[in-house]
């Protein structure tokens, strides 16, 4: 495993050198100091880890194969919170591979209030579904499957580049990460296509019978591109979140042929960046199409020498782990190494190797505390802590 701390910049977005860093520091955290330690096992090849925010201090597990399980003070619940797996494509049980099924699960900002849930799934013809469920009005522990409620599909052409993540913005809008629609090289061109919701962030307003686009998308009054847009120029976006502190978000994209890369778009953006895909993988060149507008890219990229598939993370505002207030971590599903990326005094962005663990990096989760996860793919879930 190569473990020379690699490092590549680009400041191809103005919005993001304008915009006056959250926290800087000068030097790198000290891996030594933190471990990964597990904390449940067990799991069917899981995909994502969430808290509801309702004060329970409960985690939420989604396997790809359709379960959610609870887990509370270090114990899994004996019964799923959620089962969909009789909804999801056939080719998850098929036991080859798969990046079909359950992909994300979002609490609504008010679920304390309304216990209202949004799940982002593979449906049994293989296309992209959004929908909506409420708990159960007698056992918090469970959901009605009753209350289902498609608000979105969205036809996949392909088998792969599902994207998946779906999170709730400081803005309590409803953000959605898809993927260019599979393939190679984005044979239908959707990522850079405005009027295709394929390779995109969607942003809607899911305080509706099914959604609502919110005012200030993009292309909110456009008759031509898709109102949903909020940022274009994805291949396969694995893992998006907001800084808890700041808003800010991370977008982490799947690279193809050479390079993994992490976007970030500020508190304060319209809205509207391009990322780039397919003219360009990372921050090289891929096709030789003109530059689109509004190009943004990424603050670190990192070579198939060190990885094949990036997980995005969280920057971490807990408060057990002082020395990391501020700082991204995310890694790779393949090669398992975690890096901790961060802005330092002049603004510039520094990207180390935080800690090369073995495992398969499916994605990682943040509970009501700010406290963080990695999810492994082999069944694990694993808290950072500081080292014994």
């Amino acid at each position: 495993m190569l473990l020379v701390v690699f490092l590549l910049l680009t400041f191809g977005s103005a919005l993001a050198q304008d915009t006056e860093p959250p926290t800087t520091r000068d030097t790198a955290p000290d891996p030594s100091q933190y471990q990964w330690v597990q904390i449940v096992s067990g799991f069917d090849r899981p995909l994502g880890l969430v808290n509801a925010g309702d004060g329970s201090a409960r985690l939420f597990l989604m396997e790809q194969s359709g379960r959610v399980w609870i887990i509370s003070a270090g114990l899994t619940n004996p019964e799923p919170f959620l089962n969909i797996s009789d909804l999801l494509s056939p080719e998850v049980f098929s036991g080859r591979y798969s990046e079909r099924g359950l992909l994300g699960l979002a609490f609504h900002p008010d679920y304390a209030e309304n216990g209202l849930l949004f799940v982002h799934y593979s449906d049994r013809d293989g296309h992209t579904v959004i929908a909506r469920y409420s708990v159960a009005a007698d056992n918090p522990d469970a959901v009605d499957p009753a209350s289902a409620r498609i608000i979105l599909r969205v036809q996949q052409p392909f088998p792969n580049h599902n994207g998946g993540t779906i999170a709730f913005g400081p803005d309590g809008y409803l953000y959605i990460g898809l993927g260019d629609g599979g393939s190679q090289a984005d044979p239908r061109g959707n990522g850079q296509n405005p009027g295709a919701l394929l390779g995109k962030i969607l942003r809607i307003d899911v305080n509706a019978d099914t959604y609502a686009i919110p005012e200030d998308n993009p292309y909110s009054s456009s008759s031509a591109l898709a109102p949903e847009v909020w940022a274009l120029g994805l291949r396969n976006p694995w893992r998006f979140s907001f800084d808890r502190a700041t808003g800010d978000l991370y977008i982490a994209d799947v690279g193809q042929n050479e390079w993994e890369e992490v976007n970030f778009q500020a508190a304060d953006s319209p809205g509207g960046e391009n990322y780039g895909w397919n003219v360009y993988e990372g921050d090289e060149r891929f096709s030789s199409a003109a530059d689109p507008a509004n190009l943004v890219f990424p603050f670190v990229t990192y070579p198939h020498n060190m990885g094949c598939s990036v997980s995005g993370g969280y920057v971490y505002r807990g408060q057990a782990l002082p020395d990391l207030q501020g700082v991204y971590l995310f890694g790779d599903w393949c090669s398992g190494i975690i890096w901790a990326s961060y802005r330092d005094s002049s603004g510039l962005w520094q990207n180390n190797i935080f800690i090369d663990t073995q495992y398969n990096v499916s994605s990682f989760g943040e509970d009501e505390n700010g406290e963080l996860y990695l999810v492994d793919y082999g069944g694990r879930v694993l808290q950072l802590q500081a080292a014994s």
